[in-house]
């Protein structure tokens, strides 16, 4: 698995992502290997205790912290006046799972706590679905905080995207997992040259 986080590394993401969740078939266990300072590491946690992010922290170095679960906005906060203490900023992402509809005043409260937020499709997993949700209920985003682009994007989305970097949102990055895997973990570094050279060509 380190040679391929260095391998998806060398097609320069802004981030890379690291999934610590025992129910997960991408939970990580291993030790990150060396990456560029360009590259911002992503620790993922579902329902986690704040304690166990913070040994993570400590023994990763992450410069994100992506919250996948059912996290309120007081863990939020919480969380935040813990890693503040801390020399370097972490930023604080927060997972929302959509359906059909996407009812914006349940993010409202996440607003004072969370740096970004990242759209998932709503599934019987905590991500890696393979699914989109309906991107039109983002074309109403009413908020300034930026928000990643998650759940079943493949090769197919690139049209879609486009459209969405029209809008008048806040839509900071694209979130690609499962559509571009060998398996659970492992990327596809053909596909996402392919994808990463259509989408900017």
């Amino acid at each position: 698995m380190n040679h391929n986080v260095q391998e998806v590394s060398l097609l320069h993401p802004a981030y890379l992502g690291f999934i610590f969740y025992k129910g997960s078939p991408r939970n990580f266990d291993k030790t990150i290997p060396p990456l560029p300072n360009t590259i911002k590491k992503v620790g993922v946690f579902v329902n986690e205790t704040i304690e166990t992010i913070l040994e993570k922290v400590k023994e990763h170095e992450f410069q994100v912290l992506q919250l996948h679960g059912d996290e309120s906005a007081d863990y939020l906060a919480s969380l935040r006046d813990q890693i503040e203490t801390s020399e370097k900023k972490i930023e604080l992402w927060k997972v929302f799972s959509i359906g059909d509809t996407l009812d914006f005043s349940e993010i409202t409260p996440f607003e004072k706590h969370a740096d970004k937020y990242l759209f998932d499709t709503q599934g019987k997993k905590r991500g890696g679905n393979g699914r989109s949700f309906n991107w039109e209920v983002l074309t109403d985003y009413p908020f300034q905080t930026p928000f990643i682009l998650s759940g079943g994007i493949g090769p197919e989305s690139i049209s879609a995207i486009r459209a969405l970097l029209k809008k008048p949102i806040p839509l900071h990055g694209i979130d690609l997992n499962s559509r571009f895997e060998t398996e659970p973990g492992l990327k596809n570094i053909t596909q996402l040259k392919k994808f990463i050279h259509a989408l900017s060509s």
